[in-house]
């Protein structure tokens, strides 16, 4: 797993949830719009990367990279334009308003992964980001180089797969997890997992942590969340 958020903005659905589902296999946290006025209105500043369409609705791809970057709060933010328009002139649009990858469709979903990962390598080593290593909630402290779970300053003994779960939800507080989501994020080499293991994970998980146990809840038809008190 990795700590990378992206978002995905294209008209296309299909198009979206395609590079949504292949990215999630990836490792990658990702979301989706469908227009630059929806994403617009999302929290960007915590995304790590952008791959953005350019032909949309009112405001194409470049005019939303072009409001991105004159922000201060999203003008780091690496952006990888994908699109149907592959003349020298859209190339140099792109890059000029700052991109860093530029892809034409039709496209191999081959070469978008290794496009991202490259971007993603090149832009966190350029800026020096660290990777975050430790996420805490009130007395619930989770190391992630370590892998160690502490209450209080007492490590709580967690199986791999519980600690993924809480790393999961704890990096995402309230974003609900449908057991699909977390069977493809936490056991994605394994191929038969009913999704009564995830249940039987995340009761043990609660009780394992005490008191935050009930910061996990379950959304009845949809899923599970870390909510905060």
């Amino acid at each position: 797993m990795n700590d990378y958020h992206i978002l995905v903005v294209d008209d296309e659905e299909d198009l979206c949830e395609i590079l949504k589902f292949n990215l999630e296999n990836e490792g990658y946290f990702v979301d989706t719009a469908n227009s630059a006025e929806e994403a617009l209105k999302m929290e960007l500043t915590k995304y790590d990367l952008l791959l953005l369409d350019v032909m949309m609705g009112e405001i194409s791809g470049f005019k939303m990279a072009n409001m991105l970057k004159k922000n201060k709060a999203t003008a780091a933010i690496p952006i990888i334009f994908i699109t149907a328009k592959d003349t020298e002139n859209d190339t140099v649009t792109g890059f000029n308003l700052g991109a860093d990858d530029y892809i034409s469709k039709p496209f191999s979903l081959r070469e978008v992964m290794v496009r991202v990962k490259a971007v993603l390598r090149r832009t966190n080593s350029a800026s020096g980001k660290e990777v975050q290593e430790q996420l805490e909630y009130k007395g619930l402290l989770l190391d992630i180089t370590k892998k160690k779970v502490s209450i209080d300053g007492e490590e709580v003994s967690l199986t791999k797969k519980e600690f993924e779960i809480l790393l999961l939800l704890l990096q995402n507080k309230g974003r609900v997890y449908s057991r699909e989501d977390i069977l493809a994020k936490v056991w994605q080499e394994e191929v038969y997992v009913l999704d009564r293991t995830i249940d039987v994970n995340i009761t043990r998980l609660r009780k394992k942590i005490g008191e935050y146990g009930k910061c996990i809840v379950t959304r009845l038809g949809y899923g599970y969340c870390f909510e905060c008190e």
